[in-house]
């Protein structure tokens, strides 16, 4: 009976183990804090979409309002093309400027979200038309080197 009762205990701590790794995964993923029950879909294109995934959050003052669906390669304006969905509890105005940004130095990427002043509300299927495209750090690195290199010497 006590080698029974053993590995029952080890079971079920086996078991939390396993449902606690899976919430770390979750909270780490970003995909357990977002619940789409209505929402609508708006684009943006960007010249360079630097490490966005699908999935990545879209945030407007620090709050979740949305998740990127898709992002795909317009092949007539060679530029990626990033569909949003918005909670539709959030509505934003159309001259509404869209940024790639990084959480952290090296953290994951997402989109950030500035309202404009315009009276007239984006609406499902519209294009967000001021964006601006993520900062890869290889360039800035690339660019801050040629510009010391260009220097004369002392």
């Amino acid at each position: 009976m006590g080698r029974t009762t053993m590995d029952l205990w080890v079971g079920v701590f086996v078991v939390a183990g396993i449902g606690a790794l899976v919430m770390l995964a979750l909270k780490v993923g970003n995909l357990g804090t977002y619940n789409v029950s209505e929402a609508y879909q708006v684009h943006a294109y960007f010249s360079n979409i630097g490490g966005l995934k699908p999935k990545a959050s879209i945030k407007s003052a620090g709050v979740l309002v949305g998740r990127v669906t898709d992002i795909t390669l317009d092949t007539e304006r060679y530029e990626a093309k990033v569909v949003m969905s918005l909670d539709k509890r959030y509505q934003f105005p159309k001259d509404t400027f869209a940024n790639i940004l990084t959480s952290g130095l090296l953290g994951e990427q997402y989109i950030g979200l500035m309202p404009g002043g315009d009276d007239q509300m984006l609406k499902n299927g519209e294009q967000l038309k001021m964006t601006q495209s993520a900062v890869v750090l290889e360039d800035m690195i690339g660019k801050f080197l040629y510009s010391k290199a260009d220097e004369p010497a002392k």
